[in-house]
């Protein structure tokens, strides 16, 4: 009983360490810079991710679209044409292609969740590195959040909150409950707020 205890008791000691050393002034900056697509540049935020980012994406468009007045979409949300373009065209264009359709512009941004954040050489999650690279060529900003420091977002991002890494055992579920932790505390900033949760 006591071992099992002290697994929940660690576990929820890492969220704590996490939560006191996340570089809340990048947050902020990411705030300012999302304020800006919205308010001056007119823009949208398009949200990627692939396994639990995904899931993490659809639910930031619903909040960033309802809470905050944010033109928001993810193209995980359309599985029809997800696996259409997985089965036709392969896993890495799988994303730029649907943000080519989407007409990404230099007035838009993507929004990248991710535990490591992409890497060409090991080829993981090429899809998301090669939806950066087409962002990037277009001017659209590019946002995240990861889990290494070391990964292709952390490296080529505008904007890029990275979730420190307590407990290299834990990096992807940490990774993956505070990219919700953190979009939850920039749709409920003051700066871009507009609508009132239910509770």
């Amino acid at each position: 009983m006591k071992k099992n205890l002290d697994f929940l008791n660690n576990y929820y000691n890492d969220i704590g360490r996490i939560s006191n050393s996340i570089d809340k002034n990048s947050i902020l900056k990411l705030v300012l810079s999302i304020k800006k697509i919205r308010d001056i540049k007119k823009g949208r935020i398009f949200f990627l991710g692939v396994g639990g980012s995904a899931g993490n994406s659809s639910h930031a468009v619903n909040d960033f679209r309802k809470i905050c007045q944010i033109e928001s979409y993810t193209p995980l949300d359309n599985v029809s044409e997800l696996t259409a373009r997985i089965n036709d065209e392969g896993w890495e264009t799988s994303l730029v292609n649907w943000l080519k359709i989407s007409n990404l512009s230099k007035k838009d941004a993507i929004f990248i969740f991710s535990v490591g954040g992409g890497d060409i050489k090991k080829k993981i999650s090429v899809n998301l590195i090669e939806a950066a690279k087409f962002a990037k060529k277009k001017k659209a900003k590019v946002f995240g959040v990861v889990g290494k420091r070391e990964g292709y977002v952390a490296e080529h991002s505008d904007n890029v909150i990275i979730i420190p890494e307590v407990n290299k055992m834990y990096v992807t579920p940490y990774s993956e409950s505070y990219q919700a932790v953190i979009w939850h505390s920039i749709v409920s900033h003051p700066l871009l707020q507009k609508n009132k949760t239910k509770w």
